[in-house]
Formats: structure tokens, sequence, C-alpha cells
């Protein structure tokens, strides 16, 4: 089986690397909207018209399903994705709160939501994990973290300073949906500034065990994997050299 995993640029590489580690397919088509990205500061409309795009592109491709590794994609135009394609589209947001629930958290802990600008106005996360039966939930917008991740800063001087902006006048919450696909690469980080206290959830863990719960099988060998990007594939290319081994 092959399957596409698609993002607005590197993030997503989070997710194709747990896909990686869990094989669950023969192959992986990753695609990276480089040119474009970050979706998260566009408005609805762009949103669901790149995601629309994406699927024109994986339309050249025998793929049996699609990820969309974006959380920003999955809040705004997954429906629109799913009504043109002739395979399933899975997005992250779902996983993510399903991953949540199996956790078994107490329903009155703290739950912190950080994403872009775009996911967390959405408030896809806030009413789906509402639903859910959780009473305190916190959403934060974190979108300066994703170009500090692109340029590769995973630790350091230059991201405390920016956890620190962001989270300074936090309570350390139970739990934290990492709600970008950004995020995972920085998450002992974002543990270590909270004293290694949260749960946090990660899209490519989740949407891994989700598709197992959908009756998905592992394989015994890992998949081979394509890189395609709207734009500069050779530096895309040596990104997830360096991010799939970290």
């Amino acid at each position: 089986m092959r399957v596409g995993v698609f993002d607005s640029g590197a993030g997503g590489l989070t997710v194709a690397k747990s896909l990686l580690q869990t094989p669950l397919f023969d192959e992986i088509i990753y695609y990276g909207d480089t040119a474009r990205v970050p979706y998260g500061i566009k408005d609805s409309n762009t949103i669901i018209r790149y995601g629309l795009e994406a699927i024109e592109f994986f339309n050249n491709f025998d793929i049996d399903l699609l990820i969309t590794a974006c959380n920003t994609v999955s809040a705004y135009a997954l429906n629109d994705m799913r009504e043109v394609a002739s395979y399933p589209v899975y997005g992250v947001i779902e996983p993510g709160i399903w991953a949540l629930e199996k956790k078994g958290i107490n329903k009155d802990a703290n739950i912190l939501i950080i994403a872009t600008r775009a996911t967390i106005n959405s408030k896809r996360y806030q009413i789906e994990i509402a639903k859910k039966g959780f009473k305190n939930i916190m959403a934060l917008q974190t979108g300066m973290l994703v170009p500090i991740v692109e340029e590769g800063i995973f630790e350091g001087k230059v991201l405390e300073a920016m956890l620190e902006y962001y989270f300074k006048d936090i309570a350390t919450p139970d739990a934290i949906i990492l709600g970008c696909t950004h995020f995972p690469l920085i998450a002992k980080s974002i543990k270590n500034f909270f004293h290694n206290k949260p749960i946090l959830i990660h899209s490519g863990e989740a949407i891994v065990e989700y598709l197992l719960s959908l009756g998905y099988k592992k394989l015994p060998k890992t998949p081979s994997m394509q890189i395609y990007a709207s734009d500069n594939v050779k530096n895309l290319r040596t990104i997830a050299k360096k991010w799939l081994s970290q």
C-alpha cells in the first residue's frame, strides 16, 4: 500500500517519521508546500484552496490514502478534500483528540492546546475536546515557534526565550496537545519548561495508533519514501535527512 503525507512545509516529516518507525505502508509519498509555508497565517478560503491543490498533486500517484499532516488544513479543508478525493483522507485533529482520550486523563485535568493562529481560531480542537467532557481547556497561539523549528533550532537560548514568552504566565498543564506538526521536534524543550510534568499528545504518534485502531496492520519492513516540494525540494530533502534521524 502507498500513503500520501501532505503538509504546508517540513513539519509533516514528524508524521512521516512515525509512519517509518511503525510501518503500515510499503511506500510514503511526502509533499511539502514549501513555497507557501506557513499556512497558519492564511485565511480559510486560501487554506481550502491549497488543500484541494494538494489532492491534484497526489492524483498523479496511485495512493491508497492521504494523511493531511498539517493541523491548519485538517481544521479547515478536510471535508472539501474528502469530497473530491478518490481515496480516504485523514487529518490529524481527530486522531489527536482520540489519543487524548486513550491516555485516560481525568476530565477535570488542565488541557493546553498550542498551535498556529488559524488552527486556534478554527476552534476545532476546543469544541471537540469539550464534547469529550473535558472541562478545563486553554488554547494558545504559538505560531512563532514554527519558523524557529524550520531553522533547525530544537533547543537552546533562542527557543527557551520564546517558550518563556508564550508560557511565562501559564500554570503547568496536565496535558499539552501539540497542535502543529513542527512542535514534536521541540517536545523535549517544552516538557523541560514545565518540569517534565505534562503528558504531550503528538500528531504522528496519534495518527499511527488511530490507523491501527481502524484495522491497518503493521508491516515487517520499513517503507520507502519519496519527497516532493513546491519549492526547493533539495532543501526539504536535506531537512528530512536531519529530522528523521533525530
